[in-house]
C-alpha cells in the first residue's frame, strides 16, 4: 500500500528506523563482493535505474550447487542484516535453484548453473549497462600477477 502512495523516486533512499542510508550502487557492489567471498561464479552487476522502475541494480551470480547457492544468499543476508538492511522479499530459498533477494533498489539473483543458462536473465536486460566490478572483487589476484 505504501508504494502505491509514494512515487518510486522517493523510495530510493527510504529507510527503516535505525537503518543507515546506503547508495544503491555501493549496496549492489557490496552484494557482489559478498557473493564473491562465497566463491560465486560469473558475478554481474546491471544498472537498471535509467531503463526500468523495477530496481536500480541487479546483481546476478551463480553457485555450483544448491548448497552453494544457499550459502551465497545467507552470506548476503547476514552482511546486509549487520548493516540494518532487510530484504523486502525473498523467493526460492527452499529449492535453491534461483534465489531472489529484493532490497528495493537492488535485487540479487543467485542461480544454479542450469537455471541461469535456462533463464538467461542477462540477455533479457541486454541494454542495461554493466557495472565494472573486477577491481573490487579480485585485487589480490591482480597484485600477485603484478609481482611476478
Amino acid at each position: 500500500m505504501f508504494s502505491l502512495l509514494v512515487p518510486r523516486c522517493s523510495l530510493l533512499f527510504f529507510r527503516r528506523e535505525g537503518s543507515p542510508l546506503v547508495d544503491s550502487k555501493k549496496k549492489a557492489i557490496k552484494a557482489a563482493k559478498t557473493a564473491n567471498s562465497k566463491k560465486a561464479k560469473d558475478i554481474l552487476v546491471l544498472e537498471l535505474k535509467d531503463i526500468s522502475s523495477i530496481a536500480d541494480y541487479f546483481v546476478i551470480c551463480s553457485g555450483e550447487s544448491s548448497t552453494q547457492v544457499k550459502a551465497i544468499a545467507e552470506a548476503i543476508d547476514e552482511k546486509f542484516s549487520k548493516d540494518k538492511m532487510q530484504p523486502l522479499g525473498r523467493e526460492g530459498v527452499n529449492f535453491a535453484r534461483w534465489i531472489l533477494m529484493d532490497y528495493g533498489d537492488v535485487v540479487v539473483h543467485i542461480f544454479d548453473k542450469e537455471s541461469r543458462d535456462y533463464y538467461e536473465l542477462e540477455k533479457l536486460w541486454l541494454d542495461a549497462p554493466r557495472v565494472s566490478i573486477e577491481k573490487q572483487l579480485k585485487p589480490a589476484i591482480k597484485r600477485q600477477k603484478a609481482s611476478k
